[in-house]
């Protein structure tokens, strides 16, 4: 039964659909919430948003399950590891996706914001929203919902991450929200999934090149992201995109 099939009438038509969204598949995760959302609730607007970082290909391959042509959107801030572009055409040879859409600043914005590349030393936040805020604001245009992989053991700021979410008139999806890292790791295991190349060095959450440092062992894996500014997001999960 689809979730629509359970609406009832409330004020807020997104509040009540997000309400029998979480009826129908709260009690689901990976590939049979993908499966329900990708294929009846969303079919043709929604969208997987990955960074191709240490986690990523575990979600990858269970869209490539569902729908190997699922438009993935992919933010390429010009400042990412080599090793990450490298991964992201490994991972979609492998798994067959063929809905990769890489989405670059629009050069304007790094010409206000960001115009000799430096910004990520003085205001982080800044250079944040114009290389990956604004773009995916852009990217996620005319979609009902998109997937990301987020999950709670990640840091003190997603103990409490949904499975299925609304933000700023939009779905979000959290498939792995429940997962835990050795719970990942195993899965990595059992379908044979190639490991970030950098991951190996230290480094638990990978995002651009200048904010991104390895992790002390038995620290919050996000850790090393932006250390010692006092910022845990980038934006692009934060109200008002």
């Amino acid at each position: 039964m689809t979730a629509s099939a359970i609406l009832h009438t409330e004020s807020d038509p997104l509040q009540d659909r997000l309400a029998a969204l979480r009826v129908a598949y709260g009690g689901l995760e990976g590939t049979a919430l993908l499966d329900g959302l990708i294929r009846r609730e969303f079919a043709g607007r929604i969208a997987l948003v990955s960074s191709f970082g240490t986690e990523s290909a575990l979600l990858l391959a269970m869209v490539a399950e569902v729908d190997r042509s699922l438009p993935v959107v992919f933010l390429d801030t010009g400042k990412l590891f080599g090793e990450t572009l490298r991964y992201r055409d490994q991972l979609a040879a492998r798994l067959g996706l063929s809905g990769i859409r890489t989405v670059e600043p629009d050069p304007a914005d790094l010409r206000a914001a960001d115009p000799e590349g430096l910004t990520w030393r003085s205001d982080p936040d800044a250079c944040c929203r114009a290389r990956k805020v604004l773009p995916l604001a852009r990217a996620l245009r005319g979609l009902d919902a998109w997937i990301t992989g987020r999950k709670r053991y990640q840091s003190s700021t997603r103990l409490r991450l949904p499975v299925i979410e609304l933000a700023d008139g939009r779905f979000k999806v959290n498939p792995l929200a429940g997962w835990d890292r050795a719970r990942i790791q195993a899965e990595f295991a059992r379908r044979g999934l190639p490991p970030h190349p950098l991951e190996s060095e230290g480094y638990l959450s990978i995002g651009c090149m200048p904010c991104t440092d390895r992790v002390a062992p038995g620290a919050d894996p996000r850790s090393g992201r932006w250390s010692g500014l006092g910022k845990t997001e980038c934006g692009i999960h934060s109200p008002g995109l």
